[in-house]
């Protein structure tokens, strides 16, 4: 279903991403591990046409990103939830959510989704009036995570969605990306926290300075002496 190739970014003389590729199938969960500086952002931030590969191909379904414009991509089909969580903290809970939805016109399925993050994270319905920036940590990460389905996309990127929050908040964000995937939702994942993401995702990349090291199915990724000494403390 997706699938990058090759892919080199440069942000002036540092070689961020040095030939990178990963494939994402339908109705999986993919991680991408990785310390902090490792590419994983840049990784992202390529995806969404945010910064411009010297090299390499990003596909959907065979069409390819390159080039696109940040809004064509989201139209194609892949949203994101930015790490540091972005809301617009001068507007609503509801307003917020609108706006993930606004290169849509279906109204009944824009209702359907707005239903469904409600379901999946119920202090949002208690705070919908509520501004952006009055929200807790953890709720504003919630928020960027439901603008983001908001979109109704088919590939949805998640970007270190842990950071920051308390566990008792990271076990219930996972309990909601644990429902996503259930109902077969298509999830790229990237995180520092190894063992929350590898406690969902079907398959997974380490990222290293640019250079992918190490990709396997999750359970062969937590057996592995890079993953288990790095990033799980075993």
């Amino acid at each position: 279903m997706f699938e990058v190739s090759g892919l080199h970014v440069f942000y002036g003389g540092i070689h961020a991403l040095q030939g990178i590729s990963l494939a994402v199938p339908e109705r999986s969960v993919v991680t991408l591990l990785g310390a902090n500086g490792a590419g994983k952002t840049t990784t992202l931030r390529a995806i969404m046409g945010l910064v411009r590969p010297r090299e390499g191909q990003i596909t959907l379904d065979g069409n390819s990103l390159i080039g696109r414009k940040p809004y064509e991509i989201v139209r194609m089909g892949i949203s994101m939830a930015p790490e540091g969580r972005r809301i617009f903290p001068d507007l609503t809970v509801w307003e917020n959510l609108l706006l993930g939805a606004y290169s849509r016109t279906d109204t009944k399925g824009i209702s359907r989704d707005l239903n469904l993050v409600f379901s999946l994270f119920p202090r949002l319905a208690e705070r919908k009036i509520q501004r952006g920036g009055t929200l807790s940590g953890g709720e504003q990460q919630m928020l960027a995570v439901s603008r983001a389905l908001m979109a109704h996309p088919r590939l949805l990127l998640l970007d270190e969605p842990s950071l920051g929050l308390a566990p008792v908040l990271i076990t219930e964000l996972y309990r909601a990306f644990q429902r996503l995937r259930e109902e077969g939702r298509t999830i790229l994942l990237v995180e520092q926290n190894a063992r929350a993401a590898l406690s969902l995702a079907d398959y997974g990349y380490v990222l290293e300075t640019g250079r992918i090291v190490a990709h396997g199915p999750q359970q062969e990724l937590k057996d592995t002496d890079l993953v288990r000494q790095a990033y799980l403390g075993i």
